[in-house]
């Protein structure tokens, strides 16, 4: 069974902080009020911050499906 972590598409987040809020494990900062930036480490796959996303911005995948979080 593979892993699954949350990703965040720097393109679509609008920097709200509801990511950040709900993430149980403290994975999700706000890059320089930029976008938000998942540390791929501390997050778990829970999937809240999916949830707890207004813009949509975050995505639940499998471990090295999607590119890792870039910053601004």
């Amino acid at each position: 069974m593979a892993k699954k972590k949350a990703y965040s598409d720097r393109n679509i987040c609008v920097s709200c902080g509801a990511c950040v809020l709900d993430c149980p494990r403290e994975a999700i900062e706000i890059f320089k009020g930029c976008h938000a930036v998942v540390d791929l480490e501390k997050c778990v796959g829970c999937g809240l911050c999916y949830r707890a996303c207004p813009a949509g911005a975050i995505s639940i995948s499998d471990v090295g499906k999607e590119a890792a979080n870039v910053v601004c």
